[in-house]
């Protein structure tokens, strides 16, 4: 099998509607997205690293802090990420564009090299591989990837505006046009709705600071099994931004479209362990 050029994009910004700002929150003194960049970097298969952020002059200080800590950065336009997400992967050659949000500051590598090693392995047989359709990790470990072709022709046809600003729904809504694989936790557990790792609330920002606090003097490479510990030990962490969990950016448009629960029932029926060519 051919060597696959792999590029592994980070999106962010500083205008986050929910949280403006929210990347450079400061976590044991650096900013969050650094954080989450050094987690990203621990894992071993993500190829070309790229932070991938808008021409606006609000996000030119991501583009120094890029330049200081050694990475890539792209710029492109604000809003419509997936033709930011689709010029960032032409501009470094990739055969494959991984997707991880900058929200996901304790996303644990070895998740992401799990999801990547499956396409790798599977890339005769899959556009796209994600850990989201469906989902059964804790949220906040969130990988997608593509061919550069899946993400070329999602480029050309997606027209809906939450299309364009979340990058890859025109691809995992579309199995008939694109071959679909998920990667499920291998415990068979499914955490996606009971544990929230991500952050869009003040109340997230203040869950992932007490994380690091707790974790990272010990082990800055804490894993999520040393996460799930923790809460166990220490249910109030979990408690802090409990009233949120369950909540994604997608569930707002899918009720827009007046099939949340064909989407919900569709996706239970795909869940089988490993990953599963789509078929409807």
């Amino acid at each position: 099998m051919p060597t696959i050029k792999v590029v592994t994009i980070v999106q962010a910004r500083m205008s986050s509607t929910r949280l403006p700002g929210k990347v450079f929150l400061p976590v044991l003194e650096k900013p969050l997205l650094v954080r989450m960049l050094e987690r990203v970097r621990n894992a071993k298969l993500i190829g070309e690293l790229v932070v991938a952020t808008s021409t606006n002059s609000d996000d030119d200080q991501i583009e120094e802090l890029c330049s200081k800590e050694n990475i890539k950065c792209f710029r492109g336009h604000l809003t419509d990420l997936l033709d930011r997400h689709y010029q960032a992967a032409k501009r470094f050659d990739a055969d494959a564009v991984v997707k991880i949000p900058s929200d996901c500051p304790l996303i644990d590598p070895k998740i992401i090299d799990k999801v990547l090693q499956f396409y790798i392995d599977n890339s005769d047989r899959f556009d796209f591989v994600s850990n989201l359709h469906p989902a059964t990790y804790p949220d906040g470990n969130d990988v997608e990837i593509m061919s550069f072709s899946a993400i070329e022709r999602a480029w050309g046809e997606a027209v809906k505006d939450f299309e364009r600003e979340h990058t890859t729904p025109y691809i995992w809504e579309n199995p008939d046009k694109f071959r679909i694989g998920n990667v499920v936790w291998e415990t068979g557990l499914d955490f996606s709705t009971t544990q929230r790792w991500t952050i869009d609330f003040e109340e997230d920002y203040l869950f992932i600071k007490k994380v690091y606090e707790e974790l990272y003097p010990l082990n800055p490479k804490f894993d999520l099994n040393d996460i799930l510990t923790l809460l166990k030990q220490k249910p109030d962490i979990a408690a802090i931004n409990q009233k949120y969990l369950g909540k994604y950016w997608y569930e707002k448009h899918l009720n827009e479209l007046n099939h949340i629960e064909e989407y919900k029932v569709k996706h239970e029926v795909r869940s089988a362990v490993g990953g599963t060519k789509y078929e409807e």
